[in-house]
């Protein structure tokens, strides 16, 4: 029983440092582990996983056979010792197949969704592969697992040669350094046949915005700050870039309905102070599901839709604010718990609950007399958002609203 509960500490240990991206922890505490069980397919494919993210692929493909010998007839192990060798051979579409049978064996394992988010980000499948690594992470607690897969702009991994498989003889200290340094010189050659400077740039930008998984809402808050400030400097910002209804409908003043989603009162700090803090709150969650450029385009064209909503339905009104953008975010993010409720599981129901209440209670306020918002910019907004969530997200997830 007292080995048993030692093998668990470090089943967990392991898995911790892989959540945290720390391959050579991780290999440390799954060769403890293989100490105390030699036969335990866990630790195993924990040695697989671990030198994946070393990059000591030899030692990946001994492991997971290992881990077949041991476990012949599937289960999660098995499943993923087999994606894993897929992974390998750059067998992505098989790969994944593989994957979801151990997730269907075990769901509850972080590693495993975190595994089936890097495949089909390979896949080209970036919205499947968000909804994966925000599972991943919630199941273990924060861990983003970087670091654990190869890069993807890179060649196949190439196995590399290995007299003795570490999962016998638990490794060194200076073994698991060695796997570390390997990890080092990851293939740096090309996927594809000739050179492409452009498209190593475009690989490169890339990667260089996945490490700001909220880039583009820090940047809108930082705009309309800046703006805010400027408007407090120089009071014609204000003149010219509110929408004031009449000048819309007689002067044809039509740059209105944009500029004045980046405005605010210049006599009140609490109208930004609490637009911005929504939409830190908000925006963050529907930018990392969504993908930064849907992202954009959802705040941007839901911002352009309340304003056109307020022009219509109060002709006479004056109004500046990032409210209807704000509220298409709202709107966003709500129509992705209506759709992936199932998904969800019962977590889904309660923060459906929670959307609506903060959608009602919105709303009333909005209506309340002498409240000072343009409630038609909001409700614009956030129809605008719900649609526009909707059409940009993957055809294999609409249709799923009704259930």
């Amino acid at each position: 029983m007292e080995a048993q509960t030692e093998l668990q500490n470090y089943l967990e240990q392991g898995r911790q440092a892989l959540a945290q991206g720390n391959g050579r922890e991780a290999a440390i505490a799954y060769a403890h582990g293989a100490q105390l069980e030699t036969d335990n397919p866990q630790v195993h494919l924990g040695l697989a996983e671990a030198n994946l993210a070393l990059g000591n692929y030899g030692v990946v493909q001994m492991a997971c056979r290992r881990v077949q010998e041991l476990q012949p007839e599937g289960g999660a192990e098995g499943w993923a010792a087999q994606a894993l060798l897929e992974l390998l051979d750059r067998r992505y579409d098989r790969a994944l197949q593989s994957v979801d049978k151990a997730i269907e064996s075990d769901p509850g394992i972080g590693y495993l969704h975190a595994l089936r988010s890097y495949l089909l980000r390979a896949s080209g499948q970036d919205y499947d592969a968000n909804l994966a690594r925000a599972r991943a992470t919630r199941l273990s607690y924060g861990g983003r697992f970087e670091n654990c897969f190869p890069p993807l702009e890179n060649q196949k991994p190439t196995a590399q040669p290995t007299s003795s498989y570490p999962g016998a003889n638990s490794p060194t200290e200076n073994q698991v350094n060695n796997g570390e340094n390997a990890s080092r010189q990851r293939m740096a050659a090309p996927s594809w046949s000739q050179p492409n400077p452009m498209r190593h740039q475009m690989v490169r930008t890339r990667f260089t915005l996945s490490q700001y998984p909220t880039l583009v809402t820090i940047t809108l808050i930082v705009i309309n700050i800046l703006i805010y400030i400027w408007m407090k400097l120089d009071n014609a910002v204000f003149i010219y870039g509110a929408q004031v209804n009449p000048l819309i409908t007689n002067n044809g003043e039509y740059w209105r309905l944009f500029t004045a989603m980046f405005l605010h009162d210049p006599n009140s700090i609490y109208h930004i102070a609490l637009n911005m803090l929504s939409l830190y709150f908000v925006g963050r969650g529907v930018e990392i599901i969504y993908g930064k450029w849907r992202y954009l385009v959802i705040y941007l064209v839901s911002g352009l839709l309340g304003s056109v909503a307020f022009l219509l339905l109060d002709p006479n009104g004056i109004a500046v604010g990032a409210s209807g953008a704000i509220f298409g975010v709202f709107g966003a993010i709500g129509m992705f718990y209506l759709i992936n409720r199932r998904a969800l599981g019962a977590a889904g129901t309660g923060v459906i609950g929670q959307w609506l209440f903060w959608l009602v209670l919105n709303l009333v306020f909005g209506f309340t007399p002498g409240s000072g918002i343009a409630v038609w910019a909001h409700i614009g907004g956030l129809v605008g958002g719900m649609i526009l969530a909707y059409i940009l997200m993957p055809r294999s997830r609409r249709g799923r609203i009704f259930f």
